[in-house]
C-alpha cells in the first residue's frame, strides 16, 4: 500500500487501483470537489511521473487513450487546477512522492499493462443525477435524458424554444469547450439527424459559457453523457466496416476533396494502424481499408 496525503488531496495505491480523493483546502477547485473521489484501475494507466519544483512538486497520471469519458469529453481542455490526475506535492514530501511513483511503475511492469488505446471505458464517469447552472442556462442529466433550462441572460430567439428535453437515445455526441480569451465556451449536444452550425448563443441544444467559476462543472454533465454514448473506438470500427462493405446496396461514403481532406486521410491511416495493433481489425481488414484510403488519396 502506497499513500501520499497532501492539502491538495490524497492518493492511495493498493496494487490494483489508485484512489484519488480531492483535498478540503480552500485552494482545491470547485470542479474537483464536485467530481469527488476517483477510483482508477491499474489497467487504465499509461504512466505516472513526478516533477520537482522550487517550492512544490507535482504528481501526474497519464491514462490510456479512451479509458476515461471525462478526458474524452474535455479533450485536454481542463486547466491544471481542475485536472483530477495531478496532485501538488509539498517539498517535504518529495521522498514519499518518488516512492509512490516507483510502486505504481513496478505494478505496471509486473502486470504488463500496455500503453495502447482501449476500446471501452475503464472508468464509469461522474455519478448521476447531475444539475449545474452556468452561462445562459441550467443543464441536468439523470442518466436517461438531458434537460436544458434558460435564464434571463439567454438570447430571446433561443429562449423561445423553451425548456429542452433530449433523450439519450437521440444524442449523437456531446462536447464541452471552456471560454478562451474573447471566445465564449459552450456545452453542446448534437442530436441525431439534426446537425446545426448555429453559434451556441442561438443553438437551443447548447449552453453558452462565459468563463466564470462554475463553467467547468458543465464538463461533468458532458462526461456523464459521454460515458453512456458508444465508445469512439467502436464508432471507428463501424466506419471501417462500412468502408469495407462493397455490396451494391451499401451507401458510399462521401469523398472529401484532396486539398481539404488529405490530413484527415493520413489521420485515418494512423487510426487503422492502432485498431490493428489492438486486435480490433484483422490483418486482412486492415489491408483492405488501407487500400481504399490510399485510392482516395
Amino acid at each position: 500500500m502506497a499513500e501520499i496525503i497532501q492539502r491538495d488531496g490524497t492518493w492511495a495505491f493498493d496494487g490494483d487501483a489508485l484512489r484519488l480523493t480531492p483535498g478540503r483546502d480552500k485552494n482545491v477547485s470547485l470542479f474537483r470537489k464536485a467530481l469527488g473521489e476517483l477510483v482508477v484501475p491499474l489497467g487504465a494507466l499509461a504512466g505516472v511521473s513526478f516533477e520537482q519544483g522550487r517550492r512544490a512538486g507535482r504528481l501526474r497520471l497519464r491514462l490510456r487513450d479512451g479509458a476515461d469519458p471525462l478526458l474524452h469529453a474535455t479533450g485536454g481542455r481542463l486547466t491544471e487546477p481542475n485536472d483530477p490526475y495531478q496532485l501538488i506535492v509539498e517539498a517535504d514530501r518529495y521522498g514519499v512522492a518518488e516512492y509512490f511513483v516507483d510502486e505504481v511503475r513496478e505494478a505496471l511492469l509486473l502486470d504488463q499493462v500496455p500503453v495502447t488505446p482501449v476500446t471501452e471505458y475503464l472508468l464509469p464517469g461522474p455519478a448521476v443525477p447531475l444539475s449545474f447552472s452556468a452561462g445562459d442556462g441550467t443543464a441536468s442529466f439523470d442518466g436517461d435524458r438531458v434537460r436544458l433550462e434558460w435564464n434571463w441572460k439567454t438570447e430571446d430567439a433561443k429562449a423561445a424554444a423553451g425548456v429542452r428535453t433530449l433523450p439519450l437515445t437521440d444524442l449523437a455526441a456531446v462536447e464541452w469547450h471552456p471560454a478562451a480569451g474573447l471566445d465564449n465556451g459552450h456545452l453542446r449536444f448534437t442530436v441525431k439527424h439534426a446537425p446545426t452550425k448555429a453559434p451556441p448563443k442561438y443553438d437551443p441544444n447548447s449552453v453558452e459559457l462565459w468563463g466564470f467559476k462554475k463553467d467547468p462543472l458543465m464538463a461533468l454533465i458532458a462526461a456523464a453523457v459521454q460515458a453512456r454514448l458508444p465508445h469512439p473506438a467502436r464508432t471507428a470500427v463501424v466506419d471501417v466496416h462500412r468502408t469495407l462493405d462493397t455490396r451494391p446496396e451499401a451507401p458510399s461514403l462521401p469523398v472529401a476533396p484532396v486539398e481539404d481532406g488529405h490530413d484527415a486521410l493520413l489521420r485515418r491511416l494512423r487510426e487503422l494502424g492502432e485498431l490493428r495493433r489492438t486486435g480490433v481489425l484483422t490483418d486482412e481488414e486492415f489491408t483492405m481499408a488501407k487500400q481504399a484510403i490510399l485510392k482516395r488519396m
